[in-house]
This record gives structure tokens, C-alpha cells and sequence, in this order.
């Protein structure tokens, strides 16, 4: 019988980087090295994750936890049970919550010596978790059903520390019942540049009138790596530094600032309310906002509340060719297994499960992205409609111009998402000009991840 252990859900919000809310600092993990179970290495461990120990025979209990709304919560109780019914000698003890809750669970979990077995992790903490011995290795997992370039998202100097449970992209929405009531057309998407996107979601906003607004701005870290990628050049780098410069970020502001004042944005102070409003209450779910910017998995349930089929278009780029668009195709989650978990094979045979097998697809879908693995996504391709299908045609139309995938986040990169929306706002109010703000960004984030 599975044991449940919840907190209550929420929907997530859109500053975050899988439509979850921004990510912050793991300040507990200073305690994980009194809790004595960093550096636990290869299959031992220190916690109590999964219970007693015992022969390869005996009855195993997991734990698994995972961030998620009620209707991911419900399909994974699904995939627990489907597993618990093929293999009787487990038991799965689950637990979830929301984002933010799910992080600091997690935190104070890992620093007491009480981590679940399996966890769901994101990429923005993926390094915070391995690189401190908080998670196995996962060599021996068969990831043959996978691209390189897929693993190597999970994959850092001590082996793959994550296995992804699917992809996404960003993407640029547009409400066609806007541009429609504004007599424009959506824009060729693999020829527009930024001049461009800046020239019509102006024009958006004069021709829609008051209330209505081209684009509802609040800058996310990842337009600022789309802006970097298109320039050759990343966020951070491989080795953990950052990768851009000074100049880089006062070049980026400068633009963001152009799209305020040019009216393309809202008012500053309106902005500043769209990056706290509530799941469903953005201006662009309530048809307030022509163009916004969304990672490609969150398209379904914003069409479902704005109650719109959204157009799905490529990033501008700097050079006016989709080839230079510098998208990438992210993790939209991964699966790890901590150090602390006694049942390391058991584990594995459930990640395994999770992301390789038919029956886990057929009933997961789309919840965690496009499937990474390659038979289990035409399980999936084959039994999607509506908005659902419409993201996987998009990701497939752009799979020839994506691009290497990003560095594994440096150790403390949840932390630039906060840095480059506060210096945002900064200019936005008119407290420092682009270059104060680029000096004092790039200070502040170097910092952060060393």
C-alpha cells in the first residue's frame, strides 16, 4: 500500500523556470555538513531514505518526492501503483508539495539525513545537490533511447546526477484575438528580429488601446540566456564562471528598457505586480497581453485558462534567420537518487521505469514535458490533441535550429533570477541607468556563484 505524505498544492507561476515560481538560494544547505551525509559515496549511505536494509529479495519501501499540482500529483499516484502492482516486494512512499515548498522541504530533508530515495530535481539545483555528494551517480541506467545532447543535461564531472524526464523550449506566444482585433498579422517567426518584435508589440499596444498591452515584460533569466546564446556566449559556463561580460548586460538592459519606454511593456510599477500575480491572473490568461514569452510545457493549461489556442512563434533573433535564435531544449524535469537511499538498485529500477517504459508514457503524457526518450514520445505523440499536439509539433519544427544545450547550472545560479529581475526593475524605476545596473548585475551574480 503506498503511503501518501502531502502539502498542499498550488499552481505555478510564470517566473520560474518551468512555470514554477523563481528559485531560490538553498540557505540550509550550510547545515548538511553537521548532518555528516555529504560525500556519501557509490552505493552506501547515512540517511534512513528508504527504511532497513536487507537481501535483494526482502520487501523494499521508497521514497519518492516530487513538486507538482493536483493533476500531476494524480498521474503520478497512477505510474505508483502500475509499479507497485508488477513489482509486489516494493513499495512506494510518496510525497509532494509546491515549488517553493518542495525546495525547502528538500533542504531541510537532505541536512537532516533524511532525504527520499528517488526525488524529482530541476536543473537550476541539479549542481547545488551533486556537487555537495547529495546525489548517486546513475551511470548503469540505460539512456540508449536518448539524445547526447539530452543526457548531458544531467550529466556533471562526477556522472549523470539527473536523468530527464522530458524537453521543452521557450517559445513566443501570441493571442490571435488580440492581433486580430488590432488588424495585424503574426509575424514570420524565422525571419523577425528584435528590431522587429520591438516595432510591433509598440504597435500592439497603441493600436489595442488602454488596458491592453504588447508585451507584459518582467524579464526572466531566461531571456537574458536567449540574448547571450545568440551571441555565442552563455550565463554561465562549464567551469562554473560567468559568461558574458559587463558590456554584454548593459546591452541587454539598454533593450529592455527601449521596450518600456517605447510603451511595448506596462508601467514599472505594473510590472512589478505581474511578477507576483497569482497562477490565472496574469494579464496575459486574462487576454490583457498580445506577446509574452513561456516555456513550451505551460502552453496547455495558459490556453486552458485564457481559454485561447495560443500561437506558438520562434525568439527573435539579432540576425533575422530562426537559425540564430538561440533556443535550446531544456529539462523540463529530471529524476535523481540521493546518497542517503539504502536501496540504490531498487531505486535505479524505478527511475528506470519511470523514463523508460511505454506504460509510464501512456499515462504521464505531456505532464513533464515532450518524453526524452524517444519510443516512449511517440507513445505519447500518438495519443495527443489540441494544445498538446501543438506543442509537440512546435518542438519538432524547431528541433534543426536548436542548439547545444546550456552548462549545467553553476553552483548558486538559483540565485540570478532574483539578481536579473531586481536590476530590471531598477532601471524600469529610473534608480540606475543601464550601465550602473549591468556593473552592479554582473558584480552581484559573479558573487553569487562563486
Amino acid at each position: 500500500m503506498t503511503t501518501t505524505t502531502t502539502t498542499p498544492p498550488s499552481r505555478s507561476s510564470r517566473t520560474a523556470p518551468h512555470g514554477s515560481r523563481a528559485p531560490r538560494r538553498l540557505g540550509r544547505w550550510a547545515r548538511l555538513t553537521a548532518a555528516g551525509c555529504v560525500g556519501v559515496v557509490a552505493l552506501t549511505a547515512c540517511g534512513n531514505g528508504g527504511g532497513g536494509g536487507g537481501g535483494e529479495d526482502d520487501d523494499v519501501t521508497l521514497r519518492f518526492a516530487w513538486w507538482g499540482a493536483e493533476h500531476r500529483n494524480a498521474l503520478t499516484e497512477e505510474l505508483v501503483e502500475l509499479y507497485e502492482e508488477q513489482n509486489p516486494h516494493v513499495t512506494i512512499s510518496t510525497e509532494y508539495t509546491d515549488w517553493e515548498g518542495y525546495w525547502d522541504q528538500l533542504a531541510t530533508q537532505s541536512a537532516g539525513g533524511d532525504a527520499p530515495d528517488v526525488v524529482q530535481m530541476d536543473d537550476t539545483y541539479l549542481r547545488e545537490y551533486a556537487d555537495r555528494g547529495a546525489l548517486l551517480p546513475m551511470d548503469e541506467l540505460d539512456t540508449s533511447g536518448f539524445e547526447s545532447e539530452v543526457v548531458d543535461n544531467g550529466t556533471t564531472d562526477d556522472g549523470l546526477m539527473g536523468i530527464t524526464t522530458g524537453v521543452n523550449t521557450m517559445t513566443v506566444l501570441a493571442n490571435p484575438d488580440l492581433f486580430a482585433e488590432a488588424g495585424l498579422e503574426i509575424p514570420d517567426d524565422t525571419t523577425w528580429t528584435w528590431e522587429d518584435y520591438a516595432d510591433l508589440t509598440e504597435e500592439l499596444n497603441e493600436t489595442l488601446g488602454d488596458g491592453i498591452w504588447g508585451d507584459g515584460g518582467v524579464p526572466q533569466t531566461v531571456d537574458l540566456q536567449i540574448w547571450l546564446r545568440q551571441q555565442g556566449k552563455n550565463l554561465t559556463t562549464d567551469d562554473g564562471e560567468l559568461g558574458f561580460t559587463v558590456e554584454d548586460a548593459e546591452e541587454y538592459l539598454e533593450f529592455q528598457l527601449e521596450l518600456l519606454e517605447r510603451g511595448s511593456y506596462p508601467s514599472a510599477s505594473l510590472m512589478q505586480e505581474e511578477s507576483n500575480a497569482a497562477p490565472g491572473e496574469s494579464i496575459f490568461e486574462q487576454g490583457e497581453q498580445a506577446i509574452g514569452r513561456w516555456w513550451s510545457n505551460m502552453v496547455p493549461g495558459l490556453s486552458d485558462v485564457a481559454e485561447t489556442d495560443f500561437e506558438m512563434l520562434r525568439y527573435p533573433s539579432m540576425s533575422g534567420s530562426s537559425v540564430d535564435n538561440g533556443l535550446w531544449f531544456k529539462a523540463t524535469m529530471m529524476f535523481s537518487i540521493t546518497s542517503q537511499t539504502q536501496h540504490p538498485e531498487e531505486a535505479q529500477a524505478f527511475v528506470d521505469f519511470l523514463v523508460n517504459s511505454e506504460e509510464a508514457a501512456e499515462i504521464t503524457g505531456m505532464d513533464r514535458g515532450l518524453p526524452a526518450n524517444e519510443d516512449a514520445r511517440e507513445v505519447v505523440l500518438a495519443q495527443l490533441e489540441g494544445q498538446d499536439a501543438a506543442v509537440a509539433e512546435f518542438i519538432e519544427e524547431v528541433e534543426d535550429e536548436i542548439g547545444e544545450a546550456e552548462p549545467v547550472p553553476a553552483l548558486g545560479f538559483s540565485g540570478l533570477q532574483d539578481i536579473a529581475y531586481r536590476f530590471c526593475e531598477e532601471i524600469f524605476f529610473g534608480r540606475l541607468d543601464p550601465a550602473e545596473a549591468a556593473e552592479r548585475m554582473h558584480a552581484e551574480m559573479e558573487s553569487e556563484i562563486q
